[in-house]
């Protein structure tokens, strides 16, 4: 490809932005498959089951050994939830389904890498003709699989972590394997044909704070290596071989000052910005990125990776330290919400066709896991009563009355019973996520007996739409900007008027910087998020008259098509009502 700017044309490829950041780098294509080309397999007959069985054996075991080491690197640097991937595929590894494949190929005459192709095919098959985020399993199988093929044929990987300083790394997909290697300090971003703002790879970026685009097509397929682009991860644009202007533009990377102090909108409206972290090493991200709190503690990162769960001790340690870092601001803790695509091995989770559906969340916490909840609900409240920080403790996936006032009888009990033994004891707030349609709808009752209400849109917009969050084929659907779903967002703050409960949002629509006026004018009081968004939310909260935002709202609330919504909406990197 020429290079010389007199026979450059600038020109944009449209996505799907995963980080509020931009960047200008050089193309590095990522092509794992091209390694991996087998060639035809020999004679059967020339083979030797017992020595392809041996080979087989040791290529798993040094994929299970490489599993945990990225494992150990991805929940280091992104987080343990984003982690916890890997644990499924190492457990992938000795699916006694899929062993069973390899092995009849083996005893069929397949040499060890054949077998391995021929023993994942079914499985690979099988998710794909699923939905949701089942069918996302067909790409854990490939990323197993080739891994394994890799091993067995000495290929070489192209080293993700030592890739030349400014590199744009473009791919069809990458797998959890391959983001996770992804060094910030040298990579400026990143460019995939295929996924969605909620795939393994924008929730990585955003970890990272990479700027990425996601989703853009059969057109990025067209870039050569070496070519430059400008990756826009907030407008979702690729611009290939950019003007001088459009590069210099994306040169300001982080535009947005960090401020450590509260916001307020332009007319004195104080909104609280708080940050989503899963492990304490994102506390101190969030506190650099200016986090007023946190908004969404997940707990999770705690139980998973291990053979037994957290004690009472383990976890006051935890929790107490995430308050002592905000003496005077709220952390919100979510108590343990497992099921659904967080399986826990030491937990009795028996499997269920529609987990996400099933036994989750609060279901688990006032059933089967009722000791792990006390314990959790002991360790939180003594942590409160040590530190400065303002404890709120969340429930997640409550459906009914019923179950958030057994939660909260919960905790009353647990109060009693540390006063009783004379703790120090500091009462924290207790609230509800809202992520079911049913809530939605009791936002009234709920309101009425919570301390806060916390909107989390990715689950609530895939149970109001009826569209898999992780599934692309109907992430047209998967938009919090569906009417549908703006609807039940103004019915739940409505709901919150004139009484004491505050109401925030801490699912990925609190983070996008272009929705920010919207969320002002439908009335929240807090958006949590994560860290690397804050910033640019900040920002955009201060430049916003409530009055014409609350204008925007009304107008969007009788949009009828997420068309309409998304037209009424600031134009990226336009300021609020401009």
């Amino acid at each position: 490809m020429r290079s010389d700017p007199a026979f450059m044309t600038e020109r944009t490829l449209g996505g799907i932005g995963a980080t509020p950041l931009s960047a200008v780098g050089s193309v590095v294509w990522y092509r794992p498959d091209d390694a991996i080309d087998l060639p035809e397999p020999p004679a059967s007959e020339t083979v030797d089951p017992s020595a392809e069985r041996e080979r087989f054996e040791e290529a798993r075991e040094r994929a299970h050994d490489e599993l945990e080491t990225e494992r150990e690197r991805a929940a280091e640097r992104v987080g343990s939830d984003e982690a916890a991937v890997f644990e499924a595929h190492s457990q992938f590894l000795d699916d006694p389904q899929i062993e069973d494949g390899v092995e009849n190929g083996i005893e069929g005459g397949l040499p060890a890498e054949h077998a391995v192709r021929e023993g994942f095919a079914s499985g690979i098959e099988q998710f794909e003709g699923m939905e949701g985020r089942m069918a996302e399993r067909a790409d854990d199988l490939r990323d197993v699989r080739d891994r394994l093929v890799r091993l067995l044929t000495g290929a070489e990987r192209l080293d993700l972590s030592a890739l030349p300083d400014g590199s744009v790394v473009v791919a069809e997909r990458l797998t959890p394997s391959d983001t996770a290697q992804l060094d910030p300090d040298s990579v400026a971003g990143f460019v995939t044909a295929t996924g969605g703002r909620t795939s393994h790879a924008a929730i990585f970026a955003r970890s990272l704070a990479l700027p990425a685009v996601v989703g853009v097509g059969d057109e990025l397929l067209e870039i050569e290596d070496g070519t430059t682009v400008v990756v826009d991860g907030e407008a979702g644009d690729v611009v290939v071989e950019p003007s001088e202007e459009t590069r210099e533009r994306a040169a300001e990377t982080d535009r947005a000052e960090v401020r450590h102090e509260p916001v307020t909108t332009a007319d004195g409206r104080g909104i609280e910005v708080a940050a989503n972290v899963g492990q304490p090493v994102e506390v101190e991200g969030a506190i650099e990125r200016g986090a007023d709190g946190v908004g969404l503690y997940r707990t999770e990162f705690l139980f998973l990776d291990r053979e037994d769960p957290p004690g009472e001790e383990e976890q006051y340690e935890t929790y107490r330290e995430a308050l002592a870092a905000f003496p005077e601001g709220r952390v919100v803790v979510r108590t343990l919400d497992i099921g659904g695509d967080k399986p826990i091995p030491y937990l009795d989770l028996s499997e269920e066709e529609n987990p996400f559906l099933g036994e989750r969340g609060i279901r688990r916490s006032l059933g089967p896991d009722e000791e792990l909840f006390e314990t959790q609900l002991r360790a939180l409240i003594r942590a409160a009563g040590e530190t400065e920080g303002d404890l709120a403790i969340m429930f997640p996936l409550v459906a009914t009355i019923e179950e958030f006032e057994a939660g909260r009888e919960r905790v009353e009990e647990v109060i009693s019973e540390l006063e009783s033994a004379g703790e120090p004891v500091e009462r924290p707030e207790v609230g509800t996520m809202i992520e079911t349609p049913a809530t939605a709808f009791l936002a009234p009752d709920l309101a009425a007996r919570a301390d806060f209400l916390s909107v989390g849109t990715n689950d609530l917009t895939q149970y109001v739409m009826a569209a898999d969050r992780g599934n692309e084929r109907v992430a047209d659907l998967h938009d919090p900007c569906q009417p549908p779903v703006v609807r039940a967002l103004r019915q739940v703050v409505e709901a919150t008027e004139g009484t004491d409960t505050w109401v925030g949002m801490c699912g990925e629509m609190a983070g996008d910087p272009a929705l920010t006026e919207l969320l002002v004018g439908l009335g929240f009081d807090e958006l949590s998020m994560s860290a690397v968004t804050l910033p640019e939310v900040k920002a955009r909260i201060e430049s916003v008259d409530t009055s014409e935002a609350e204008g925007l709202a009304e107008r969007v609330l009788d949009a009828s098509t997420k068309d309409e919504v998304r037209e009424l909406l600031p134009r990226d990197n336009e300021e609020p009502n401009q």
